[in-house]
């Protein structure tokens, strides 16, 4: 069975390059899209499915019962582009000046609407139901995960399945991490007010600009001071704004940044630190504060028995020599929310351009994947839908 369902999934490739390089030249923000989730519901539809619409926002799920009884499986795509102007010279380069798929989702898209199709042909073999669960703005900070599941998503859902291209993995290879597999993602915002004035009469001001400088710095002493070493952390300042001219204090100071962490614990200790090395060192300073601390992904941790279920089905379909295991991503995703939820495992897949001057890393404006990478997702999830 599964064979001739693979067969199908070959045959119907070059379909699938053309939907993926459609979206790829028409992508769209996060909570901007309105184009591609019309295309995904249309598809979805022609199939036969009961597809539901504006899910949460914007997200398309289509429910696909099988002939045969069984648990509900959801599989889940996300189909948001990045605010990136795209540097590749391919024939399918983005037509949206600024906007450019740099991470894979509309691969992503493309692949499970090919395993959508393949499975609607040979639905009273499925056992149980498969919802195909196409997730908008991933890439925001609120994600669409979230107001997805607030309206009901993983209703009746007993396991969830997603898979990201991996551009720097060679076509092939499988990554899977057992437990945590991707750090949690925190976000901080701090506005300090201090009192501006001449650069040569520093005694009658409150510098917010080295006040900064100092909570820069201190905030470093967090993670190598407060977490354990042996738990993974970073605490990052990716912004620094202050000032405009030479002979001037300025009024404020604007700083930025982002946490990662994988346990709860260690999340917790940084979240309070932060905050109150952040306020000591400004009242220090007589400088007055502003503090955002905002709690964005958490980890994804992918069910242990589950995650061994996947294991085996990547070894038997790619060879032991293509599985990639225990090594986690600092990067986060908004997938965790569903695994708060229900079981889930998350995977990566190959697909590394085979020309080594054309590899990039992900959200880069020069990015692209091999497209074979839409088969070998679609044979990960009819595997564990079949299974």
């Amino acid at each position: 069975m599964l064979e001739n369902i693979f067969a199908r999934l070959e045959e119907i490739y070059p379909e699938l390059v053309e939907i993926r390089r459609d979206f790829h030249m028409y992508p769209e923000l996060s909570h901007e899209e309105v184009r591609t989730p019309e295309k995904i519901a249309e598809y979805l539809t022609n199939l036969g499915m009961d597809v539901k619409t504006g899910v949460g926002g914007r997200g398309v799920i289509g429910t696909l019962k099988g002939g045969k009884p069984g648990r509900t499986v959801a599989i889940r795509a996300d189909f948001d582009a990045l605010p990136i102007e795209e540097e590749t010279d391919v024939p399918y380069k983005s037509r949206i000046p600024g906007v450019m798929h740099a991470c894979g989702h509309d691969l992503h898209t493309a692949a499970l609407l090919g395993v959508a199709k393949v499975l609607s042909e040979v639905r009273e073999e499925i056992p149980g139901t498969v919802k195909f669960i196409h997730q908008f703005a991933e890439e925001a900070t609120p994600g669409g995960a979230k107001p997805m599941i607030e309206d009901g998503c993983l209703d009746g859902v007993d396991i969830i399945y997603g898979a990201h291209v991996w551009s720097t993995d060679e076509l092939g290879k499988v990554s899977i991490k057992e437990g945590y597999a991707s750090s949690a993602q925190d976000d901080f915002n701090i506005v300090i007010h201090g009192k501006g004035g001449h650069g040569s009469q520093p005694h009658l001001t409150v510098d917010p600009l080295v006040t900064g400088s100092q909570l820069v710095v201190n905030l470093q002493q967090i993670v190598s001071r407060r977490v354990d070493p042996l738990q993974a952390a970073a605490l990052t300042v990716g912004s620094f704004i202050s000032g405009g001219a030479n002979n001037v204090i300025p009024d404020k100071a604007i700083i930025k940044g982002t946490v990662r962490t994988f346990d709860e614990e260690a999340r917790s200790i940084i979240e309070e630190a932060l905050e109150h090395v952040t306020k000591s060192t400004c009242s220090a300073n007589g400088a007055h504060v502003d503090y955002e601390y905002i709690k964005d992904c958490p980890s994804i941790y992918n069910d242990p028995s589950e995650t061994k279920r996947v294991v085996e089905v990547a070894r038997g379909l790619f060879g032991e020599e293509n599985l990639i295991t225990g090594i986690p991503m600092m990067g986060s995703e908004d997938f965790a929310f569903y695994q708060k939820e229900i079981p889930g495992v998350y995977f990566l897949v190959g697909g590394r351009m085979k020309e080594e001057d054309a590899v990039y890393p992900h959200h880069h404006p020069k990015f692209n994947v091999d497209e074979r990478a839409i088969v070998n997702i679609g044979k990960m999830f009819i595997s564990l839908v079949m299974g």
